[in-house]
């Protein structure tokens, strides 16, 4: 099965603002960028989508119809620290989780391993369709825990896997 994964284009977040499942808008004008991908990308196939409204705007202009969201495709939840300055959180509770992203979690939040639990298991069931090609517009933790999975990469080096916003990753499961 080929799998397209999208990232969903810059958002309103000025830099240095910590998001994840925030419910943030993106940047406008948005349409020339949609437009790209839509074109770069297969026609009359699977679509799903992270239920975040930056994702399915952009699900939605791919296929101009309702589309299929999955929570499991959300960015990690960052929990107290959403929508702060990570300038702002307290050194005692960023510390730590610098040091050890993969397992350390965040406040009210996850850690990274637990994202990635998430991604595998929308992956399994993904492995179950009949699909030849399914598009996911989702977030950089996402696509990051996919290129784990795919290349068995250590989830300590997932950001080695650099994901641009509105970049298209192709993979094959």
């Amino acid at each position: 099965m080929e799998v397209y994964l999208v990232r969903h284009t810059e958002t309103v977040c000025e830099k240095g603002i910590c998001y994840g499942q925030a419910d943030v808008s993106i940047n406008e004008p948005y349409e020339p960028l949609f437009e790209e991908i839509k074109l770069a990308l297969p026609k009359e196939t699977l679509v799903v989508s992270s239920p975040l409204q930056r994702c399915t705007r952009l699900a939605h202009y791919i296929t101009g119809q309702p589309i299929k969201t999955d929570s499991r495709l959300m960015e990690m939840n960052f929990g107290s620290w959403e929508l702060q300055n990570w300038n702002d959180i307290p050194e005692f509770e960023l510390t730590p989780w610098m040091q050890d992203f993969v397992s350390v979690q965040v406040p009210n939040g996850e850690s990274f391993t637990q994202l990635y639990q998430r991604v595998v298991s929308f992956i399994n069931d993904l492995k179950a369709l009949t699909n030849d090609k399914v598009i996911l517009i989702t977030h950089a933790g996402v696509i990051r825990s996919f290129l784990c999975y795919h290349q068995n990469l250590p989830l300590k080096d997932a950001f080695q896997n650099k994901v641009a916003f509105g970049e298209i990753i192709k993979i094959t499961i």
